[in-house]
């Protein structure tokens, strides 16, 4: 089955008529009062368009469903990549999970730094919190955590952070 055959099944699925029509053939109810009221041409369409998705399949003078299309057509997509690394506490540039291994934590606190600052670039508290607004939800306390890291240092009077050199 090509990796792309979940596309027939939402395409099919996608048309009210289809799906009328399937959802009768699904719960064992007659077909005819849905495809009566379409002209002749929309009637073989649809149910070409269920044919050919594998939605179902002719039986004798009816129809059945065909219940592994679903199954199959899953079957057949790619799957997924995990993430891996980092990426894995991340979703869409936010971090989603805090990390319970240690080795994990520095990893996730190092990225949070680089994205953070420049090297040699200075910030203000509110400079800071704003960027980390747009990573995590606890902005204090994953700034406290930067500090404590080493990562990110404070100047004594705490209006200026810079990344650690």
């Amino acid at each position: 089955m090509s990796p792309n055959a979940w596309r027939a099944l939402v395409s099919a699925l996608a048309d009210d008529s289809v799906r009328e029509v399937y959802a009768r053939i699904v719960l064992g109810e007659p077909v005819e009062p849905a495809l009566g009221a379409l002209s002749p041409g929309r009637r073989r369409r649809v149910l070409d368009t269920l044919l050919s998705s594998g939605l179902v399949s002719a039986d004798g003078e009816g129809w059945r469903v065909e219940p592994d299309a679903f199954r199959q057509a899953l079957r057949s997509a790619p799957a997924t990549p995990r993430p891996t690394g980092v990426d894995r506490f991340f979703v869409d540039g936010r971090l989603t999970t805090y990390p319970s291994r240690a080795a994990d934590r520095d990893a996730v606190l190092a990225h949070l730094a680089e994205r953070l600052a420049k090297p040699d670039e200075t910030l203000s508290e509110k400079d800071v919190n704003d960027r980390l607004a747009d990573m995590v939800d606890d902005v204090a306390s994953i700034r406290r955590y930067l500090v404590d890291a080493g990562l990110l240092e404070r100047a004594r009077d705490g209006a200026a952070y810079s990344r650690a050199r």
